[in-house]
């Protein structure tokens, strides 16, 4: 089963305008390509048969194809017979008239308005999927339909053979005999089988469901940035601190200096989660999706799932912190946000039901810039909850956090400053006024990455500071009181010189007096492995 994303080729004459579309293709998670041609862009669509073709009328100049020569080569192609063809024209209804009737399969008139041109993209693939899982199941229905002929053959010349046999020796009604009984035993193992996987699938779907319960959907996404909204009361963004915790103090110069600096170093970490059946190597899938865009729910309000079809997958969105060490992009979170399943009970009853979690994507967001930068695990810590992740930073400078790891630079008392994604995408959208996060949240559907790209875009992601003292200083960890919870795992732990003396991982519900930060030292390792590793 392909479970690679979804393929779009874009035709756009204009340099600019062809970036913009590549751009927002790809930060909502298409696997895009860009020509300046019809000619060109339709030779890679012979090659690749992709999911959809966005086509710019204006770009099928002389020289090049006509609009309705394009739309002729895709719809007289058996390799391309699945591919969606969506076709921008002139602003008025006739023109989108035309195109329908030249045989596109939408049309949006021009310019090109970002957040409807996604919009109608996502139409036309929902359909494509809905088309090929209608497909898939009239062939099992053919198939199936040939099986039972077929059975009914087999029974009508068993019993021709029955008959016959009773007129032969006690060895032929043996044999015959023996064929019924295989035939009972192989029928009785298929029933075991497929109640089996189905009852796997009903206890997998509850499990889902649970961990569902923990994904805030639309609705509940805009209640809790209104929630922490009223709670700031109007704090400026980089001074925010989650549930009433304190903002840091701007009164001693060499603090603000560092926070002003290392503010932007700090980037968010969106780690999507997928699972796959360890048997079968299919990914889990959702059955379908409802107009609302929402996957369909059996009478229980459960999600329906499935191994079959092309319905989008079981994803879950995890949000953690990371900032780096290096100058090649290599970052420093916890165990817990790079495997989101380590240690997690519920992503373990996954494995019983014989699902393995793994991750789809992981994409990290700097301050200050637009895109998404793609992530991968480097090292995971034997001793401590820390990992390394390599982010492709492309073009992107951001200020490596100095660390010290001596034990003169955690002491009991001391005033430390926590940076973090805390409450991840609520807080983000807590900064923005009422109407804007409505639009956002809505116009991207609920989308955890298509509303991050778009945060990303309007330069709305940035880490909350809170500010505190050290309780204590263990061998094992660091118990302080500046604020955090679920999103702020992996934060930069700073003392007043400005050093990350910790790794923020856990909190105590209830209770804020006692938040818990791995010592930096037990990166270290990390460290020293990855740079042995890079010198190999």
């Amino acid at each position: 089963m392909n479970s690679s994303p979804e393929k779009i080729v874009i035709v756009e004459a204009d340099p600019a305008g062809r970036e913009v579309l590549l751009s927002a293709a790809r930060n909502a998670g298409y696997s895009a390509t860009a020509f300046a041609t019809a000619r060109e862009a339709l030779e890679a669509v012979r090659q690749t048969g992709p999911d959809l073709l966005l086509l710019n009328a204006a770009s099928t100049d002389a020289g090049d194809l006509s609009t309705p020569e394009v739309i002729a080569a895709i719809h007289g192609s058996a390799a391309t017979e699945r591919t969606r063809l969506v076709l921008a024209v002139g602003p008025d209804a006739r023109a989108r008239a035309a195109a329908l009737d030249l045989g596109a399969d939408d049309a949006i008139s021009l310019p090109w308005d970002a957040a409807e041109l996604l919009a109608r993209v996502r139409a036309q693939l929902r359909q494509q999927r809905a088309a090929q899982l209608l497909l898939e199941k009239m062939q099992i229905a053919e198939e199936g339909q040939k099986i039972a002929h077929t059975a009914f053959d087999a029974l009508a010349v068993t019993e021709k053979m029955a008959q016959d046999a009773s007129s032969l020796d006690r060895r032929l009604k043996i044999g015959v005999s023996a064929v019924f009984l295989i035939a009972l035993v192989m029928a009785a193992i298929y029933f075991l089988f497929a109640r089996n996987t189905q009852q796997n699938l009903q206890r997998t779907t509850a499990v889902i469901a649970r961990l569902e319960r923990g994904i805030m959907r639309q609705e509940d996404l805009m209640t809790q940035a209104r929630k922490l909204r009223d709670a700031q009361g109007g704090v400026e963004p980089a001074e925010v601190a989650p549930s009433g915790g304190r903002a840091a103090s701007r009164e001693n110069d060499s603090t603000a200096g560092f926070i002003r600096e290392d503010v932007q170093s700090v980037c968010l970490l969106h780690v999507s989660v997928a699972f796959r059946n360890q048997q079968t190597g299919q990914r889990l899938r959702y059955a379908g999706l409802n107009q609302q865009g929402e996957p369909l729910q059996d009478s229980d309000g459960n999600p329906i799932l499935t191994l079959e079809g092309n319905g989008p997958e079981v994803k879950l969105d995890v949000f953690g912190t990371g900032f780096p060490v290096s100058p090649d992009g290599r970052v420093i979170t916890n165990h817990h946000v790079a495997e989101p399943w380590w240690k997690n009970d519920e992503m373990s009853d996954l494995t019983n039901e014989g699902f393995q979690a793994e991750i789809s994507s992981i994409r990290a967001y700097f301050p200050g810039d637009p895109r998404a930068f793609t992530a991968e695990i480097e090292n995971i810590s034997k001793d401590a909850d820390l990992a390394t992740m390599r982010v492709q930073l492309k073009d992107l400078k951001r200020t490596i956090l100095s660390i010290d790891s001596s034990k003169a630079a955690a002491m009991p008392g001391e005033p430390i400053v926590l940076m973090g994604y805390a409450t991840g995408l609520a807080a983000i959208l807590a900064r923005t006024d009422e109407d804007t996060a409505q639009q956002i949240v809505k116009q991207n559907a609920g989308d955890p990455s298509q509303i991050l790209g778009e945060l990303a875009r309007r330069n709305l992601i940035h880490p909350l500071i809170t500010q505190g003292h050290i309780g204590d200083v263990l061998p094992d960890k660091i118990v302080f009181d500046a604020q955090t919870t679920s999103g702020g795992s992996g934060g930069p732990l700073f003392n007043q010189a400005g050093k990350v003396i910790g790794v923020t991982y856990a909190v105590l519900q209830g209770f804020g007096g006692s938040n818990f930060g791995i010592p930096i030292s037990f990166s270290e390792p990390l460290l020293a492995g990855a740079v042995a590793h890079a010198s190999n």
